[in-house]
C-alpha cells in the first residue's frame, strides 16, 4: 500500500526535475548586463572603472579592468537578502556624478559602493539587480518546493526568468545611451585638443572601418567568452541533471525498501496474530486444567478437614483414656499401700501373737 502512494510522488519529483532543468538550459538565450561602473576600492577608498558583467538568470557578477581583458579581477558577491538601492548621496563627491551612486550591501557585512555615468544608467544597474534577486528567492524556493520545504511552482521561477531577461535588455539600452553620451564627452574633450584641420572622405572612411573592425573584434571576443560561460553553465547543468537523476535513483530505491519493509510488516503482524491465536487456545486449555485443579484442591481441602475432626476426636478419646489411667493408677497406688499397711498390721499381729505364745510357753515352762 505505500509503495503504490509513493510512486506517483517519485514521478512527480522527476517531472518536477526535468521542468528545472529545461527552464535552467533555456537560460542560455540570457541577456547579460554589463557595462562600465566606477567601482571605489575597501582599501584605499579610491574610485576605480571598471568593466562589470551581470547575468540576471545566475546572480553572477564579475568585472574586469577594461572591456577587451579576458582575465576577470573580482566578483561582486550578492543574494537575494542583499540590500540594493540608489543613494542619495553623492559617494564620488564631484557634481556629474549627483543621483548616479548606488549601494549594495549584504546579510555578511559586505559594502559595495558602486557609480554611472548617469542616473538613468545607475537606475537601471539598480533594477536589474532587483530583478536579479527576485531570480534567485525564486530558484531558492523552487528547490526548497522539491525537498517538500517550500510551496514555490515552477511556473514562477520561469516567469522572473523572463522578467529579469527583459530587464536586462531594457538596461543594456540605458547604459548604451550612458556610454555614448560619455563617449561624445570624451571626443569633445579630445577633439578641443586637436587641431581643426579638415578630414577628407578615405580618412573618414578608414578611421570609420578601423572602429567598425574594433567592434567587431569585441564583438567576436565577447560571443567567444558568451559561448564559454554557456559551456560552463550546460556542463553545470549537467552536473546537476545527473545528481538529480541520481536522487530520483535514490528515491526509487528508497522506494523499493519502503515496499520490502512494509512486506515484512504485514507478515510479521500475520505471524503474530497466528501465534496470538495459538496462545488464546492455550490459554483456554490451561483455565480448564486450572478449574480441574481447583476443584481437586477443594476436595483435598475438604477431606484435610475431615481428618482433622476426627484426629481430634482421637485426641479427645486419647485425653479421656489418660485420664483414666491416672485415675486407675491412682487406685492401684491406694490399694498397694493399703496392702503394705495391712500385711505390716498382719506381721506385728503375728510378731505380738509370738511374742505371747513365747511369753505364755515361758509361763508355762516356769510354772
Amino acid at each position: 500500500m505505500a509503495s503504490n502512494g509513493s510512486s506517483p510522488s517519485a514521478g512527480d519529483t522527476e517531472n518536477s526535475l526535468e521542468k528545472i532543468k529545461r527552464q535552467l538550459t533555456s537560460a542560455s538565450g540570457r541577456n547579460l548586463l554589463q557595462g562600465p561602473l566606477l567601482k571605489r576600492s575597501e582599501t584605499l577608498r579610491k574610485w576605480n572603472e571598471r568593466w562589470i558583467i551581470l547575468d540576471p538568470t545566475t546572480g553572477k557578477m564579475e568585472y574586469k579592468m577594461r572591456r577587451n581583458e579576458p582575465v576577470v579581477k573580482g566578483t561582486i558577491v550578492f543574494d537575494a537578502n542583499s540590500t540594493i538601492s540608489m543613494s542619495p548621496v553623492n559617494f564620488h563627491g564631484l557634481p556629474k556624478y549627483d543621483g548616479c551612486c548606488f549601494y549594495i550591501g549584504t546579510p555578511q557585512k559586505k559594502e559595495y559602493f558602486l557609480c554611472a555615468e548617469t542616473p538613468g544608467a545607475a537606475k537601471a544597474w539598480v533594477s536589474t539587480l532587483q530583478a536579479t534577486q527576485l531570480v534567485l528567492k525564486a530558484h531558492k524556493e523552487a528547490v526548497n518546493s522539491l525537498s517538500g520545504s517550500g510551496s514555490a511552482k515552477l511556473g514562477t521561477v520561469a516567469t522572473v526568468v523572463a522578467a529579469a531577461n527583459s530587464m536586462a535588455l531594457e538596461s543594456t539600452k540605458e547604459i548604451e545611451a550612458a556610454m555614448r553620451i560619455s563617449m561624445r564627452n570624451a571626443l569633445g574633450m579630445v577633439s578641443s585638443r586637436v587641431s581643426e584641420a579638415p578630414m577628407d572622405d578615405l580618412t573618414i572612411m578608414k578611421e570609420t572601418l578601423r572602429v567598425k573592425d574594433e567592434e567587431l573584434q569585441q564583438l567576436a571576443r565577447d560571443i567567444r567568452a558568451r559561448d564559454s560561460t554557456i559551456k560552463e553553465i550546460a556542463e553545470k547543468l549537467t552536473e546537476t541533471a545527473e545528481a538529480a537523476e541520481a536522487a530520483a535513483a535514490a528515491a526509487h530505491a528508497m522506494d523499493e525498501q519502503r515496499r520490502i519493509a512494509c512486506t515484512e510488516i504485514e507478515r510479521l503482524v500475520n505471524e503474530s496474530q497466528k501465534q496470538l491465536e495459538s496462545s488464546m487456545l492455550k490459554l483456554g486449555a490451561y483455565e480448564e486444567k486450572v478449574l480441574a485443579l481447583s476443584k481437586e484442591r477443594e476436595d483435598i481441602l475438604k477431606q484435610r478437614d475431615s481428618a482433622f475432626r476426627e484426629a481430634q476426636l482421637w485426641r479427645s478419646e486419647l485425653a479421656k483414656a489418660r485420664e483414666r489411667v491416672v485415675i486407675l493408677e491412682g487406685a492401684v497406688v491406694r490399694a498397694e499401700e493399703r496392702a503394705r499397711v495391712a500385711e505390716a498390721d498382719s506381721e506385728a499381729k503375728a510378731k505380738e501373737a509370738m511374742e505371747k505364745d513365747f511369753v505364755a510357753t515361758k509361763d508355762r515352762e516356769e510354772l
